[in-house]
C-alpha cells in the first residue's frame, strides 16, 4: 500500500482515504463519492478492527461482505481497496497503542473502555500506509471524530480531515452497518433516537438553551419506547465531549444491537 501511495504521489496525484469497517452502506459511499470530487487518487480501507472490540461485543458477528463491498468500490471508481489481515496489521508481538487523552474519556470512552484506544492506533497505522492529503469519516461517529482530530493535530501528521454529514434514512434513522440486525419492530423503535434530536433540535432552535431541559426532551422519545433501553443522552461540546454543549449524543441499545446518533443543535434537523 505505502509503496502503491509514493508512487501515485510521484506522480504528482493528491490522495484521498475512506477508512471503513465495510458492510458498505450509502453513508460510506457519500464519502467515496466526496473524496472522488476532491482527489486524483481514492483508497478506500476495509478492516473490521480487533482492538477497538471490548469482551462480548459484536466482533464476531459484525456485518461482513466483502464480495458486495468490491462490487460497490468497483463502482464507484475507486483506485484501490486496502484491506490487511489483522496479522498484518498486529502482529504476536506488537505492544504499541495510540492513548489521545481526555477527550476519549467520556460517553463512548466510559461505555466501551480501550474502543478509542484501538481506534486511534488503527487509524494511525492507516495514515502512515497510505499518506493521504485527505481523510473521509462521517459525523455519525462524532466522538470518534472529535479523537481523531486531537490525533491528527497532536502528533502533526498533517492530514485535512473532511467530515461528511450523517447519511440518514427517510425517517431519520442514521445509515449504520450495525442496522442489519434490528428485526422489523427494533427497525421502528429504533427511529426514536433520530426524533430525540429532531425535538432537541427544534427546542434549541425555539430559544431554549437550559442543559437539563434539552436533555430531557432529546431523551424522551427512546424513554417512550419499550425496546429502547438508552445508555446516554447528553449535550456535549463538539471538540471536548465534555459538558456543556451545543452536540446532542444518544447512544441506545435495542436487545443485542446498540446504535449511536448525533446532531449539531445550532443546526436545522434534516429528515
Amino acid at each position: 500500500m505505502l509503496q502503491a501511495s509514493r508512487g501515485w504521489r510521484r506522480g504528482g496525484g493528491s490522495i484521498g482515504l475512506v477508512p471503513t469497517m465495510g458492510a458498505l452502506h450509502a453513508g460510506h459511499l457519500s464519502l467515496v463519492e466526496l473524496a472522488r470530487r476532491e482527489n486524483d487518487v481514492v483508497v478506500v480501507s476495509i478492516f473490521v478492527n480487533p482492538i477497538q472490540f471490548g469482551p462480548g461485543e459484536d466482533f464476531a458477528r459484525y456485518p461482513r461482505d466483502p464480495a458486495r463491498d468490491a462490487r460497490l468500490l468497483h463502482q464507484a471508481e475507486v483506485d484501490a481497496i486496502y484491506e490487511p489481515s489483522a496479522d498484518v496489521m498486529y502482529p504476536p508481538d506488537a505492544g504499541t497503542r495510540v492513548h489521545v487523552g481526555s477527550v476519549a474519556e467520556p460517553l463512548e470512552g466510559r461505555a466501551r473502555p480501550g474502543h478509542f484506544e484501538g481506534v486511534a492506533t488503527v487509524v494511525t497505522k492507516l495514515l502512515a500506509a497510505v499518506e493521504p492529503d485527505r481523510a473521509y469519516f462521517g459525523q455519525k461517529d462524532a466522538q470518534q471524530v472529535a479523537v481523531v482530530k486531537r490525533l491528527v493535530r497532536d502528533l502533526d501528521l498533517g492530514v485535512d480531515m473532511r467530515i461528511a454529514p450523517t447519511v440518514r434514512e427517510v425517517d431519520g434513522l442514521a445509515l449504520s452497518s450495525r442496522n442489519v440486525y434490528l428485526d422489523p419492530e427494533g427497525r421502528k423503535a429504533a427511529a426514536s433516537l433520530s426524533a430525540g434530536l429532531r425535538a432537541a433540535a427544534q427546542a434549541y432552535a425555539g430559544g431554549e438553551r437550559d442543559p437539563d431541559l434539552l436533555r430531557r426532551v432529546l431523551a424522551a422519545p427512546m424513554g417512550a419506547e419499550p425496546l429502547v433501553a438508552v445508555e446516554y443522552a447528553e449535550v456535549v461540546d463538539p471538540a471536548t465531549f465534555h459538558k456543556p454543549g451545543t452536540l446532542a449524543v444518544v447512544a441506545a441499545r435495542l436487545g443485542k444491537t446498540r446504535l449511536i446518533d448525533n446532531h449539531d443543535l445550532r443546526l436545522p434537523f434534516v429528515r
